[in-house]
């Protein structure tokens, strides 16, 4: 199960990026790095398999900048883990993996912010297209 595994980041926050939190950060220059670890501090960043498969059809089958900020995407989230989950739907991934390790989701999806704020969980959001902030 994922939160076994994560069990070993107790000491650290889990932050869970969404698609469109990760393609945002080449659509607005934001430093992701900088702007989590100023909002939640020490931090561990995953990313659901199902934000990853959306990232890398996109890339393969979008168009335009989209297609061009999903490949971005895929090569930025590198250096996270990427983590199974129990759902092929990226936004059921982003809650299922934020509501079994308490952690922070970083999204733009009004719906998923909704879902997460409804069992108060933390969300981080882009606002005035240049920083974020966490509710």
């Amino acid at each position: 199960m994922a939160s076994d595994r994560l069990r070993q980041y107790r000491n650290k926050k889990i932050v869970i990026l969404d698609s469109s939190a990760i393609i945002m950060l080449f659509e607005f220059s934001i430093d992701l790095e900088d702007e989590i670890t100023r909002l939640v501090g020490k931090h561990h960043t995953i990313v659901p398999k199902p934000v990853f498969n959306e990232l890398e059809f996109l890339s393969e089958h979008g168009t335009g900048k989209k297609k061009i900020f999903a490949k971005a995407s895929l090569k930025l989230i590198e250096r996270y883990d990427i983590v199974d989950v129990s759902s092929n739907n990226a936004d059921d991934g982003v809650f299922l993996l934020a509501e079994q390790t308490n952690g922070v989701a970083v999204t733009n999806d009004k719906d998923l912010k909704k879902r997460l704020k409804e069992i108060s969980l933390p969300v981080i959001f882009l606002r005035s297209k240049k920083r974020l902030v966490m509710e």
